[in-house]
């Protein structure tokens, strides 16, 4: 059985983290306070610098989605512009720094085209296929037919050649 050791952090120890944060204290100051590791800490203040102490509080709770416009503006400011993903973070209202890492990523690589919403699910299958011409239903009924000849002669050569092999009439 193995043990998780990642760790969900509770709404209390984030809000101590936000009155932190709203004192002017650093990341590493209040990690060492609340004995969280300075990663999730630092995290956590890129949220509060974001969008707020109640961005910060609800974290967890529902994922933020973002419109094409707002995904191509941060993006190039900051590839382009060469804005800090911070400050990035709090000019559009982002609140987490894993999508704009990711937005930023797929921008150098595609543009702003590479940003733009793409379908989900399944494709659709072949369930909605226009009508067969009669000339394409007689093309494929031969099709089947010359594949059930050929078939037949395979088969009828296999019988043959049995026969032959062991010298007797079936």
């Amino acid at each position: 059985m193995s043990i998780d050791l990642r760790r969900r952090h509770d709404r209390s120890l984030r809000e101590r983290a936000a009155e932190m944060f709203a004192a002017g204290r650093g990341h590493r100051s209040v990690a060492r306070s609340l004995e969280v590791p300075v990663k999730t800490v630092k995290k956590w203040q890129y949220t509060y610098r974001a969008v707020g102490r109640g961005g910060l509080l609800a974290m967890g709770e529902s994922h933020a989605t973002y419109d094409f416009e707002t995904k191509v503006a941060a993006a190039s400011a900051v590839v382009d512009g060469g804005m800090a993903k911070p400050e990035a973070m709090e000019r559009f209202g982002i609140a987490s720094l894993s999508p704009l890492k990711r937005w930023c990523g797929l921008y150098r690589e595609g543009g702003a085209e590479a940003l733009r919403p793409k379908p989900k699910g399944r494709p659709r299958g072949s369930g909605a296929k226009a009508p067969k011409t009669r000339e394409e239903e007689l093309e494929e009924r031969v099709r089947k037919l010359e594949a059930q000849v050929a078939y037949l002669k395979k088969s009828i050569a296999l019988k043959a050649e049995l026969r032959s092999r062991t010298g007797r009439r079936p």
